[in-house]
């Protein structure tokens, strides 16, 4: 008999904490973190949005948006230098320069005014950032 009670002791000392756990995750996962009334909200990995992969952007959109990002963190005339050397770099990105340097334009006025935004134009794509910056002024 006293061999039995262990073995069961054992068994339950193996068993226990396992449903312990795996109880306590599937509680967590039914929690409503978003605080949304959702009745049907689960939190698991094999949803559809976890699944889903990441669309890849073009290289000219992640450009333009490192060059945005440039040009409110220093001036318009840095971002142009960067983009005329990407370019000399990269002639694939040469058809994308000027829609690229109008979009730096538009920020330029955005940031600075039409005015002070001008003074930072430079023949980058065929003085596509001038045409941005009178087009948005």
């Amino acid at each position: 008999m006293t061999h039995t009670a262990r073995r069961i002791g054992r068994t339950l000392a193996l068993v226990l904490p396992v449903v312990m756990v795996l109880s306590g995750t599937l509680a967590v996962t039914r929690v409503q973190w978003s605080g949304q009334d959702t009745e049907t909200q689960l939190l698991t990995a094999a949803s559809e949005t976890v699944s889903k992969q990441a669309k890849t952007r073009a290289p000219q959109d992640v450009l333009r948006d490192k060059l945005l990002l440039e040009l409110r963190e220093k001036d318009p005339g840095a971002a142009l230098t960067s983009l005329q050397r990407t370019v000399e770099g990269r002639p694939s990105l040469a058809k994308h320069c000027m829609s690229i340097a109008k979009a730096l334009g538009k920020a330029a006025v955005d940031q600075y005014g039409p005015t002070r935004a001008h003074r930072f134009s430079r023949p980058v794509c065929d003085t596509s950032f001038a045409s941005g910056v009178a087009q948005f002024s």
